[in-house]
């Protein structure tokens, strides 16, 4: 009785035994599973194009002065309908052409300056905007301006509030394309890591898209636009 049973006690402490060398190589080769998986490579891959802007938006603005409130608002209707008709004489819709409220400034209502040497009571800016898709049409209107001078209309300068602005709207039509680039490219730069260090490249763990960042593409040719994104992709790496 007492042989059987350290028999059977026998058996199965040896079970036992290898039940845990069992799971000890199983935990092993799991530490180094999980260690092989914490080796990646961090790669960022770029896509860039040039397209052109698809709107075209272009103030036009002038200056009137006079003494007289309402011959004042006469002059500004007049050279309006003049400028109005210049752009449609180009080619332009007239729902494509907006005329601005006209800014007045009273000079004698301030309270600096000696109104006695003030010639103008009365000073107005106007401003005839353009928004359009017609971009080529605009950038060629834009060099025969000039020919409003001879309808007696000084045209302002551009400055920061008064400046031409070209537009890109179909970014999400292009969008698949680019990342698609950016991928691969960062694809290939981590192969290119994965050889160099004689690795070889898994699946990705993780990949961020970055934003999208469009631009003039030079102060010259502000309806060229460049388009830029960046994308930074993670992979694992194994021997």
């Amino acid at each position: 009785m007492t042989t059987s049973r350290s028999r059977e006690a026998f058996i199965l402490g040896a079970f036992i035994c290898a039940g845990l060398i069992i799971f000890g190589s199983l935990l092993a080769n799991t530490a180094l599973n999980v260690k092989a998986m914490d080796r990646v490579v961090t790669v960022k891959g770029l896509a860039e194009r040039e397209v052109e802007a698809d709107i075209a938006i272009w103030p036009i603005t002038f200056n009137e002065a006079h003494n007289d409130l309402t011959q004042l608002y006469s002059e500004i209707e007049r050279k309006s309908a003049i400028i109005r008709s210049f752009l449609e004489d180009s080619g332009f819709a007239d729902e494509e052409i907006s005329i601005s409220q006209p800014s007045i400034v009273d000079r004698q209502a301030q309270n600096y300056g000696d109104a006695r040497s003030i010639q103008f009571r009365f000073t107005a800016a106007t401003t005839v905007t353009v928004y359009s898709r017609q971009v080529d049409l605009v950038r060629e209107t834009m060099k025969r301006v000039v020919e409003l001078g001879k309808n007696g209309i000084a045209i302002s300068g551009q400055d920061y509030q008064n400046k031409t602005e070209f537009l890109f709207t179909g970014l999400n039509s292009i969008k698949p394309e680019m990342i698609e680039e950016a991928t691969r490219n960062a694809r290939e730069v981590a192969e290119k890591f994965a050889k160099d260090s004689r690795s070889t490249l898994g699946k990705i763990k993780t990949a961020t898209q970055g934003q999208f960042s469009i631009s003039d593409r030079d102060t010259s040719t502000q309806h060229i636009k460049k388009v830029r994104v960046v994308s930074t992709i993670e992979y694992y790496l194994s021997d």
